[in-house]
């Protein structure tokens, strides 16, 4: 973990509700997809914590729903202005598991983890497929970015009004050596439970300190209670016990 002063460069909206924020500094402690960065919002007690979308050693992008007071405060935020950060949060993915042929699943803002290791598999010789959910067509971002890559990206929306009709689940049907996903409870207990592989799942939760102090992010495991922030917020499926 390291503490810095970072510089927005970029504060973009994507959809109506979703933003990418672009911040300038140091970030070499960011090391694995699927890590996490922890703002301090002027004149908030509590910082926001926000899986890193993609980073280099000088910057680190991020991508977040407007769904409260701080996160509106953010996306006003203009360029220009300086955040306090803490990065190299939490542990991310592991690509050592990934196999040759990796599945990537995403709903909503929980694709943003999943851009970043789409970029790590790809460094890696790896061809993963990516599967990306939505409610509806206006809800859809960062297709493009993926396609970027050189990947053709599985978008699915619930309402059927672009791509796929349903849910992720249901786009689930080709063999995968391993799978790694993010998004709401709802949907990571759904692919763990659709998948007959293994696989990595990264988890949103409300954080305290960010850090593991406060044990407030805790999750059941079959090892006991471990912390979102800490010991995660990447988890093997396996080891998941979730609620009935």
């Amino acid at each position: 973990m390291k503490q810095g002063v970072f510089e927005i460069v970029e504060n973009t909206a994507l959809t109506a509700s979703v933003s990418r924020l672009r911040l300038a500094g140091d970030a070499t402690a960011i090391q694995a997809p699927g890590q996490f960065v922890d703002l301090a919002l002027p004149g908030r007690f509590l910082r926001r914590p926000f899986s890193v979308c993609d980073w280099d050693v000088g910057s680190v992008t991020v991508l977040f729903e407007a769904v409260g007071s701080g996160t509106d405060q953010l996306r006003s935020l203009p360029v220009g202005t300086q955040l306090d950060v803490l990065t190299g949060l939490g542990k991310g993915f592991d690509t050592a598991r990934s196999g040759a042929s990796p599945l990537l699943v995403g709903g909503g803002t929980g694709l943003s983890p999943l851009y970043g290791l789409a970029r790590r598999l790809l460094a890696e010789g790896k061809r993963p497929t990516v599967i990306l959910g939505f409610n509806r067509s206006a809800d859809v971002f960062y297709e493009g970015e993926f396609r970027s890559l050189g990947l053709s990206p599985i978008v699915t929306t619930a309402d059927g009004s672009y791509g796929l009709p349903g849910f992720v689940t249901e786009a689930i049907d080709l063999p995968h050596s391993f799978f790694y996903a993010c998004g709401p409870d709802a949907m990571l207990r759904a692919v763990s439970a659709r998948s007959h592989m293994g696989g990595q799942l990264s988890f949103d939760a409300r954080m305290g300190c960010g850090f593991g102090a406060c044990m407030g992010c805790s999750r059941k495991t079959l090892a006991g209670a471990k912390r979102v922030c800490r010991d995660g917020p990447v988890f093997l499926k396996e080891e998941i016990l979730w609620e009935a």
